[in-house]
């Protein structure tokens, strides 16, 4: 897979986020998919972002920096929203914060099949 083939699919990957497309996402996510060391498969995968959706309602990732070496992509996402409660053991409560995540993935068959992220935590807590 190429450089461009494989942006053109992060890229649709983000949409079928954004659009909270969750049928459409299995085009996207390995079966053996894990994120920060779990196994989740699909569904897994599938469960965790529909509970980002119901914590922050009006989550909306935006692609800051995308960098392509196939099969990986590194890609620092922007978030400005406002998590409902509890966020990252943070009380937010429904306050509007900036934060950004740093995701490293690697492909197979065209799919993303693991996933490294970390979040700005500190970003949140100077808002708050």
């Amino acid at each position: 897979m190429n450089r461009t083939d494989l942006s053109d699919i992060y890229r649709a990957y983000i949409a079928c986020l954004n659009e909270q497309a969750w049928p459409r996402l299995a085009n996207f996510v390995h079966d053996q998919a894990v994120h920060n060391g779990r196994q989740l498969g699909v569904p897994g995968y599938r469960e965790m972002l529909e509970k980002d959706f119901r914590d922050i309602p009006d989550l909306r990732f935006d692609i800051q920096l995308l960098v392509v070496d196939p099969p990986f992509i590194a890609s620092r996402l922007q978030f400005n929203c406002s998590p409902k409660g509890t966020f990252l053991g943070l009380n937010v409560n429904g306050k509007k914060v900036s934060f950004t995540e740093n995701v490293i993935y690697e492909f197979r068959d065209g799919k993303i099949v693991e996933v490294w992220s970390v979040i700005d935590k500190a970003a949140i807590e100077a808002q708050l």
